[in-house]
């Protein structure tokens, strides 16, 4: 028989600190037997497509700022 899963303050937290402060990605649950036993948190950063090219049209900026 599958157990259901048990979810108290505990976990509740866990999982609503696991999503504070994202603004893109995905927050996985991993249940075993019923409990939770691991949450998974995967960031995606994403940049604005002009700005990268224009820093691709401007290799020297780079160079600048490295120095």
């Amino acid at each position: 028989m599958s157990n259901p899963v048990q979810l108290d303050d505990v976990w509740t937290e866990r999982i609503l600190g696991s999503l504070e402060g994202m603004e893109y990605g995905s927050v996985q649950i991993i249940v075993h037997d019923g409990k939770i036993v691991q949450i998974e948190r995967t960031e995606r950063k994403r940049f604005d497509a002009f700005a990268q090219l224009q820093t691709r049209a401007r290799p020297e900026t780079l160079k600048k700022r490295s120095q």
